[in-house]
Parts: structure tokens; sequence; C-alpha cells
């Protein structure tokens, strides 16, 4: 798994600040934007650490984060999508060729020799098949590449590696955090989450050197009995 940050809002602290004040001021955002240059940075940074203890977090949502993440599974990417308050941009296993495909291997399976063997065979055959029933479908008339591409993904496995370009704002990067960080989320997604939440808190500390998994925010699980023992239920 790889995530690499593309690019994220210029001057997010700046821009965090002068949406705030303006909510409490006769000048508009821009001016203050624009006067908020001359502030220190230290004066600028605790405004914000109060923002977010106060959870005056609309502010945050004008500041947003755009990621490359590659070599995470199918299994990895349906989970993500689930975050409706995002943009996405997925690799197409329409438009590209997964002749030979890589693959995610789970740790339950990675740990076991046996299971891993089984693992690695089905993988083997299941990219056999697809090779073969591609070659033997293009090769009838007027069947394009992309057509026989698109018919053939049924057979792919979650496991296949997939690339996707992935844009959230501060606000709704805190609440993914809050279920993929947490210790019942699923193990690919919860790394994943650790790698973009250590890439936000360098570019943004004040808002994101507290996030983490509900527990942790909360102090409490709201999982109730389904929780993993470190914080009391409510």
């Amino acid at each position: 798994m790889e995530v690499q940050l593309l690019s994220h809002t210029k001057a997010p602290q700046l821009v965090i600040y002068a949406a705030a004040k303006q909510c409490y001021s006769k000048k508009d955002a821009y001016s203050i934007f624009q006067s908020a240059e001359k502030e220190s940075s230290e004066t600028i940074s605790v405004f914000i650490k109060e923002l977010m203890q106060r959870g005056h977090l609309s502010t945050v949502e004008h500041v947003s984060f755009t990621f490359s993440i590659t070599g995470v599974s199918r299994v990895c990417t349906h989970q993500l999508v689930r975050h409706r308050v995002a943009s996405f941009s997925q690799q197409s296993q329409r438009y590209v060729d997964m002749d030979n495909f890589e693959y995610v291997t789970p740790p339950l399976v990675e740990r076991d020799g046996q299971l891993k063997e089984k693992f690695t065979k089905a993988i083997a055959q299941i990219k056999e098949i697809y090779q073969q029933m591609k070659m033997s479908a293009t090769a009838k008339k007027n069947m394009d590449k992309e057509a026989v591409n698109q018919d053939l993904r049924f057979l792919l496995p979650q496991a296949v590696t997939t690339k996707i370009v992935v844009t959230m704002n501060c606000r709704e990067l805190l609440h993914f955090f809050e279920e993929r960080l947490c210790a019942r989320a699923q193990w690919e997604i919860r790394e994943l989450g650790e790698k973009m939440r250590a890439l936000c808190t360098e570019v943004l500390p004040e808002v994101f050197s507290g996030a983490g998994a509900k527990c942790e925010t909360r102090g409490y699980c709201p999982e109730g009995h389904r929780g993993c023992g470190k914080y009391p239920a409510k």
C-alpha cells in the first residue's frame, strides 16, 4: 500500500481562520485572510485549536486534501467509497488490462503456510482462466477489448489491487478517522487511515493531532458490547 498527498488547500490555517473570524465580524473573509498574513503563526494555531475544542467544525470544511492511493484491494475501496462526502476516481477494470493483475494477501492467509498455498493457487487459476477466456473472446468477430474486459471483470477476485484518487474535506476526514481507526475496522482500511492521518497531521496539526477512533475522541466506546474493551461503553 502506498498513500501520497497530491494536494491540499493552499494556506489551510489562514482559510480556516478567515472563515471562522468572518462569522463574528463585519469584515469579509477575503479582507480577514489578507490581514491574517500579518498575524503570527502561533496566534492562528491557537485560534484553530480553540475552534476544534468548541466543535466549530463547519469552518474546517473549507479545507480539503487529495490523496493518491495504490496497492490496496477492491475490498478496501468498497469500504472507502461508502464515505459519501468525498470525491473518488478509481482505476477502471474495463479500460485497463487485468491479464497479470496483482493482489493483496490478507494477514490470516499470510501467516498460515497451507492457507497461503491454497490462496496463491486459487489466484493463479483465476488468472489463467481470465487470460484464456479473454483470448477466446477477443478472437471472435466484433468483440473489442473494452467489451471483453467489462464482462470478464466479473471473474476477478476482490483481492485484486487497484488505484484510486480520493478528496475529502477536513470534517469528513475527521469522521473517516473516527470510523476507520477503530480497532473493529477491517485491517486494510485501518492501515490506510493511519497513513492518511499522518499526512494530514503533518500539514494541519491544529486539526488532526487529536484525530482518532471514536473512543479516543469521545472517551467512551459507542460500540457497546461489541467494543474492544479499551474504553468503557457509554
